[in-house]
Order: C-alpha cells, then sequence, then structure tokens
C-alpha cells in the first residue's frame, strides 16, 4: 500500500476521533515520523475536526446560566448559615467564571455529535462494501452456474455411445494447438471442441473441412457459442477433418497454409 492509499483508507480519521486500535495507532504513529506526508495529513484531520467542533457548538443563553446560578446560590444559602468570615458569592462573576466551563461542554457535545455522524458514515461505507462483496459473490456464483449448465449440456452430448470422437493434432506450424470432433454416427451431426485453438485475430474465424475421397468438404464455421453444443453440419462420409482460420464467413477452399489441425478417422 503506497502512501495516497495509506491516507485514503480512513486510519487517519480513526486515529484522530479515537477508533483506531493500539496496534493501528502504533503503526500510524511509527509512519508519521518517517512520512511527512502522512503527518501533514494527521495535522490537517485534527485541525479539521477542531474547527467543525467549533463551528457546531451552541453556547447557552447568558440569562440562562445567571438564572441557574442564582438558584444554586439561593438554595445554598437555605440549606448553610453564612459565615461571617466567609464573603457573599458574586453570582455575576462566579457564572462569568464559569464561561469557560459551558463552553468547553458545548465543544464536547459538538465533537460527539461529529463522531456519531462520522461513525454512521464508516457503517454505512461499510455495508456499502459488503453489498458490493455480495453482488460480486452472486456474480460469480451465476456465472459458475452457466458454466455447470454448459458442461451439463455438452456432456450429454458427447457421452452417447453412437458418438465418435476424433483428435485433431497441430500441425507444424501449430503444434500446440488441438481440437475435437463428436461425430453423432446415427444422425451423422458433427460437434466440435475447438478450446485449444488460440483465439483468432480480428476478421477471422475457424472453418471446419471434412476430407472425404480426397476432397474437401465445407463442415462449417465455427464460433465459441457453438462449442460441442451445436451441430456445425451434417457429414455423411469423411476419412479426415481438418480446421483452417478464414475470414468471417468462411472460403470455398481451405487455405492450407492456414491450417492449424488435422486429424485422420
Amino acid at each position: 500500500m503506497n502512501t495516497k492509499e495509506y491516507i485514503s483508507s480512513g486510519i487517519i480519521e480513526s486515529f484522530v476521533l479515537g477508533l483506531a486500535s493500539k496496534e493501528e495507532v502504533a503503526i500510524l504513529e511509527c509512519i508519521m515520523k518517517n512520512n511527512a506526508e502522512v503527518k501533514t495529513s494527521v495535522e490537517e484531520a485534527q485541525k479539521t475536526l477542531e474547527d467543525l467542533a467549533l463551528l457546531q457548538s451552541v453556547a447557552p443563553p447568558e440569562d440562562l446560566k445567571y438564572t441557574i446560578w442564582a438558584k444554586i446560590h439561593d438554595t445554598q444559602k437555605t440549606e448553610t448559615k453564612p459565615s461571617s468570615n466567609i464573603p457573599e458569592i458574586n453570582i455575576r462573576e462566579t457564572a462569568i467564571a464559569s464561561d469557560n466551563m459551558w463552553r468547553k461542554y458545548a465543544i464536547a457535545a459538538s465533537v460527539l455529535f461529529l463522531i456519531s455522524i462520522l461513525g454512521n458514515l464508516l457503517w454505512i461505507n461499510e455495508r456499502s462494501k459488503d453489498k458490493i462483496k455480495i453482488a460480486d459473490l452472486t456474480t460469480e456464483k451465476n456465472s459458475k452456474n452457466i458454466a455447470l449448465l454448459k458442461m451439463q449440456e455438452k456432456w450429454k452430448i458427447v457421452s452417447g455411445s453412437h458418438m465418435q470422437l476424433i483428435i485433431l493434432k497441430g500441425v507444424e506450424k501449430h503444434p500446440d494447438s488441438k481440437a475435437i470432433i463428436f461425430w453423432d454416427q446415427n444422425t451423422k451431426e458433427v460437434y466440435l471442441n475447438a478450446e485449444g485453438l488460440p483465439q483468432p485475430p480480428e476478421g477471422m474465424q475457424y472453418q471446419l473441412w471434412a476430407i472425404s475421397d480426397g476432397k474437401p468438404l465445407n463442415a462449417g464455421m465455427y464460433t465459441p457459442s457453438k462449442d460441442t453444443r451445436i451441430a456445425l453440419s451434417k457429414i455423411p462420409e469423411a476419412q479426415a477433418f481438418a480446421i483452417t482460420l478464414e475470414k468471417v464467413g468462411g472460403n470455398t477452399t481451405p487455405t492450407l497454409e492456414n491450417m492449424f489441425v488435422i486429424g485422420n478417422i
């Protein structure tokens, strides 16, 4: 994690609000000693919190303070005999002297209010992250379910005893390429699994050929959506199959220099 990511992670706000764990505080204090940018961010966050507290603070009305202190003074006078050695309490001076205390209480209340707001924001942020995670997991689960359904469809097609399997191996120019033909001996439908072929470039498409009596016959154009699940064509007879890379839409004759795989029956 770089400096900017660390600053934007929320640890500084938690530290300033006193919500960070001991471990997080220790790590942040260590980083502050060696990273001026982080230290500046902490100081700015502290100053921002103080400014917000002062802006949000509400001082009690002057008359209310005097009234309260007057009642306190009256209560003390009725409960305790005034001593001649103790000077009479000056209500206004006492109230003025306590003005700082009232201000501190108001600031403290404002800080608690801000902590509550920031705490709610952090909670909302965490809930948003949880929702995103749940959505990602749901999407992943749906993708896996779709993949499983496709696999089951493929298995139903290729698992029949009437299916003939033909392995197509890569030619000299493409030794790592491979494909599998599933040829239904009842319907003569040909299915192709070409996941072992490289992704074709834009504007190009794989074309399957059946070699019958030494002549190549167009056996269909391959697309990933058809892979193993949709028959490309019906081929009554063939002695071999091959795949070439052609322009989208196919060709009437195979481009031999673009042949990728071939397999004999």
